[in-house]
């Protein structure tokens, strides 16, 4: 029986073409797709639909309601093809992927994030490549789980990160092995998918305002934390410390700013700013006072994943507490149990 693959187009630069104002989203972009791959080997290559949601989104435009209308797609329409592809731009492709990998736990199917550096209008491109290996990927290899394709890596979605601006290996997955990797052969770990488990999806609401990130950096004062601590709507703060989970635990102000925001309630989560590294809250003096506050370490987690989950739990519960609580439970393999 022949495989069939859902293409959801939502913008990036995979389908731009330059104008005098830069790139912008070209005009036919699904016969593009269907001339260039004419060239290629119709049968190494499933069948496929291509559905475009409108408006596109420049990915530095994205918004948690985005994350709605691309996992709605592919709820509604789950039961009709073997496989589902994004076709995303880069700049926060890792953050949509980490959010669908919490919105559609339990699959049985592939769901994979590709998209390119180079538009697939340009002679000389990235995209035909990512492409193709992500339809083979999805329709002829077991994937049950949220994935990120790009430049021969196949990335478990929620542990991937844009990690170079221009460079065609633009994602990499620091602090876990790669699913698999595409050269002249397609190699994928099956020994690190998920296991099967009850599918679980669900497209709730997401409050724009619920969640926040604090930099530390040098200096930071009392007064920039309680701003952002104590927006209107605000829910729960990303730390992004320093090393393994690190801050300036000498300055009284800052201290006290963070002590009151979780006095309050505030939910605080504490990642490092390295690419490579994994919290370990009190390891040393200066970040021991987190505990003492109640901050939850986020182990190994991206920004991505971190910011994503945290949306993901407070839209489906009221309580700050019990947030608290399920935040240190993996979800879809984003944190080693």
């Amino acid at each position: 029986m022949s495989k069939k693959i859902l293409l959801i187009y939502t913008g990036g630069t995979i389908g731009m073409q330059a104008s005098d104002r830069g790139y912008v989203p070209c005009t036919g972009f699904e016969q593009l797709i269907r001339d260039r791959l004419a060239h290629s080997r119709h049968g190494t290559l499933p069948e496929f639909d291509l559905l475009t949601l409108h408006p596109l989104i420049d990915s530095a435009n994205l918004n948690p309601g985005h994350w709605n209308k691309i996992a709605g797609q592919i709820i509604s329409q789950y039961a009709e093809y073997d496989g589902f592809i994004v076709l995303h731009g880069t700049d926060t492709m890792a953050y949509s992927a980490s959010m669908l990998s919490y919105m559609l736990q339990g699959l049985d199917k592939p769901v994979i994030f590709t998209g390119s550096q180079i538009p697939l209008s340009e002679l000389r491109n990235d995209a035909l490549d990512n492409l193709i290996s992500t339809l083979q990927l999805a329709a002829f290899h077991p994937l049950p789980e949220v994935c990120l394709y790009f430049n021969g890596r196949l990335l478990r979605g929620n542990r991937s990160s844009k990690v170079k601006a221009t460079g065609l290996d633009a994602f990499d997955s620091p602090n876990f092995p790669w699913m698999g990797q595409v050269g002249i052969h397609i190699e994928l770990h099956e020994r690190l998918l998920l296991p099967p488990g009850e599918q679980a999806f669900c497209n709730p609401e997401f409050d724009p305002r619920a969640v926040s990130i604090l930099p530390i950096y040098p200096g930071i004062s009392a007064e920039t934390t309680h701003a952002i601590c104590s927006t209107a709507g605000l829910r729960a703060v990303i730390l992004r410390s320093y090393g393994v989970g690190n801050l300036p635990d000498q300055d009284p102000g800052f201290i006290q700013a963070l002590q009151a925001a979780a006095a309050k309630g505030l939910i605080m989560v504490n990642i490092s700013q390295c690419l490579q590294a994994e919290v370990a809250q009190g390891h040393y003096a200066c970040s021991a006072v987190l505990n003492d506050m109640g901050v939850i370490s986020g182990q190994e987690m991206t920004q991505e994943a971190a910011f994503t989950k945290l949306h993901f739990l407070l839209a489906g519960c009221d309580d700050n507490s019990l947030v608290q609580q399920q935040f240190s439970t993996p979800l879809a393999g984003e944190v080693d149990e």
